[in-house]
């Protein structure tokens, strides 16, 4: 990078950079005095450049003159940011706006302070960066005399009040960033006097009131960013009328209302998720070629998915809605589709075998629906899919053989699936998220599942034993009401970054593993509802450990003692009793005799 100075600017450098850059500069002795005065106000500096050692800053590190090293221009672009600047102190300001050529200035990922500061001078000044520091206060007159500005990022501050308007004498803004500041009130109509706004980003912010109609007279937007307010009203139809506007987000309000039919006929991205929005997707919404990032989530939108859809589409989402019907065929024409995320509606039918023809799919989402039938086998074919997420529908018959090799999450849990965990489940080696639980599978865990981090096999039918786990599970291992019996596997405390294991409501009998006590991160140990006995170890406090439900488990000697007596007494008891039954039968047998002998002892006689 070039850049173009004049001795004052370099004493501004080597006061506030802690990196170099290149400098062009010359000499006077007015700048040579402003700089000593200046040098007064600042210490502590880490910069390599000092006029005190060597007063020719043609001679200072990484600083270049022009050959004869007295022509020179003036400084045209300072980048101040990613220091631990806590203040700007105003001579500071006052030297730097006397420089008319300086086009940029930066002062961004700072420690920055108090109100922002009024800009005098700065004739030439293009782009101004504030951001990313704790300034903070209202914005009203500091930016007037900036005559040339045409980007402005203020944000990630503590401004407040409301949405400056004097934003520079030449109205010549191109850029406005405010967001991730606590600015109130409405968006000020004010704004389109600056008919040059190509984007204008107020998101993360306390905004009220709707988005005014006259913003469609900016005729050069091409983004605008109004997310995380709290907007409401209709989105106008009349920003479906601005023929630049490209990326469009207004999601985490409480925008009403249907969706306008036109809006996405010039957008490329939209986002209006959590919202109130509500009615149906208009038919030719998904359909526009121009289409690639939709996002509709978390509204209460309701019918059909529209089948007419843009095959540019990269990213659809509609879930948590009302949509109902079943998914469009019409989707294994969205070859560059990623993501696929439908759920949490009321769609009915089968998963299309059809969306096998979405290669570039790395997450499809179906969970939380009424979808029925069979895991088409076809998905297989999806080696870009990183998440399938199908869990909380209908779903039956046996999880297919072959699954998609790259996925690190699956999760089909709660379905009405049968069969067996297929073997080949362990060769998925990016898995690390395996939920199958609240299903209706048996047979035993195969042997050599990859490394997971999370494994969910509970509320199922399965027995056996069970094998070695993976020492990469760290949150949690369910295991819970299913087949399993013997003894509770003391292999399991191998797992030292495990937090959560639970093995309740299984078969489980003998003592509780000792090691179990020694695994380094476990939160939580749940044996509820098995055939424990013995004594319950002792556990740092961190361990939260239920039991419940093992009669043969106490948490004293004392009490373990007392429990195996009254289990012995109970033995004692029944077999006493028994004793008695079988000797009262046998007394009442020799006293009445066999009955039998005595109609055969009568006949006898008769004859």
């Amino acid at each position: 990078m070039n850049w173009y100075a004049d001795y004052n600017c370099l004493f501004l450098l080597s006061c506030f950079l802690l990196s170099c850059s290149i400098v062009f500069c010359q000499l006077s002795a007015d700048q040579n005095l402003t700089m000593i005065t200046l040098s007064k106000l600042l210490i502590n500096t880490k910069s390599p450049w000092d006029a005190t050692k060597e007063p020719n800053p043609c001679l200072w590190i990484d600083v270049k003159c022009s050959p004869d090293k007295t022509q020179i221009g003036s400084l045209q672009w300072l980048d101040l940011s990613n220091n631990r600047l806590s203040s700007i102190p105003d001579e500071f300001i006052d030297v730097c706006g006397q420089i008319n050529e300086l086009q940029t200035l930066s002062f961004s990922h700072n420690y920055l302070v108090g109100p922002l500061p009024t800009f005098h001078g700065f004739e030439g000044l293009k782009t101004l960066d504030m951001s990313c520091n704790s300034l903070g206060g209202n914005i009203g007159s500091q930016l007037d005399g900036l005559r040339s500005l045409k980007s402005l990022n203020l944000s990630d501050n503590n401004f407040n009040g409301h949405v400056p308007i004097n934003l520079g004498m030449s109205m010549m803004l191109e850029e406005l960033q405010l967001s991730k500041n606590s600015f109130q009130g409405s968006i000020p109509s004010e704004i389109v006097s600056y008919k040059n706004l190509h984007r204008i980003d107020l998101s993360e912010n306390q905004l009220s009131g709707s988005i005014p109609e006259v913003l469609a007279n900016l005729t050069n937007l091409t983004v605008l960013v109004l997310s995380s307010n709290k907007l409401s009203g209709e989105i106008p139809t009349s920003l479906s009328n601005i023929q630049t506007l490209q990326y469009f987000a207004a999601n985490e309000n409480n925008f009403y209302g249907g969706v306008p039919s036109g809006l996405t006929r010039f957008l490329m991205h939209l986002e209006l998720w959590h919202n109130r929005l509500a009615g149906l997707i208009p038919p030719d919404f998904l359909s526009r070629p121009n289409v690639q990032f939709l996002d509709l989530s978390h509204n209460m939108l309701e019918g059909p998915i529209p089948a007419n859809v843009s095959q540019n589409l990269v990213i659809l989402r509609l879930g948590s809605n009302r949509m109902n019907g079943s998914i469009p065929v019409s989707f294994e024409a969205l070859a560059n589709l990623t993501h696929l995320e439908l759920e949490n509606n009321s769609l009915t039918g089968a998963i299309p075998p059809q969306l096998s023809s979405c290669k570039s799919l790395v997450v499809l989402n179906l969970a939380q629906n009424n979808l029925i039938g069979a895991l088409p086998e076809e998905l297989a074919g999806l080696g870009s899919l990183d998440v399938m997420q199908l869990q909380l529908n209908k779903l039956s018959g046996k999880i297919p053989e072959q699954l998609p090799g790259g996925l690190s999450t699956l999760d089909i849990s709660w379905n009405s699936l049968t069969g067996s965990i297929p073997f080949s489940i362990t060769g998925l080696k990016n898995l690390k998220f395996l939920y199958l639980q609240g299903n209706d599978l048996n047979g035993s865990i195969p042997d050599g599942l990859p490394y997971l981090v999370e494994l969910h096999l509970g509320q199922n039918q399965l027995r056996g034993m069970i094998p070695l786990m993976p020492l990469s599970l760290q949150t949690v291992l369910n295991l819970s009401s299913n087949l399993f019996e013997g003894p509770v596997p003391s292999d399991l405390s191998q797992l030292n970054g495990l937090r959560v294991l639970d093995l309740s409501n299984n078969k489980f009998s003998g003592e509780i593993p000792v090691s179990y006590t020694q695994m380094a991160t476990l939160t939580e140990l749940i044996l509820s509802n098995n055939h424990l006995s013995g004594l319950i170890p002792e556990f740092p406090p961190r361990v939260s450990i239920e039991v419940t439900g093992n009669i043969g488990l106490a948490d004293s000697y004392e009490k373990l003692a007392r429990k195996k007596g009254r289990h012995n007494g109970v033995i004692i008891v029944v077999g006493v009793g028994a004793f008695l039954l079988v000797s009262i039968i046998f007394f009442l047998f020799l006293l009445l005799g066999d009955p039998t002998r005595d109609r055969t002892r009568t006949a006898s006689v008769e004859r």
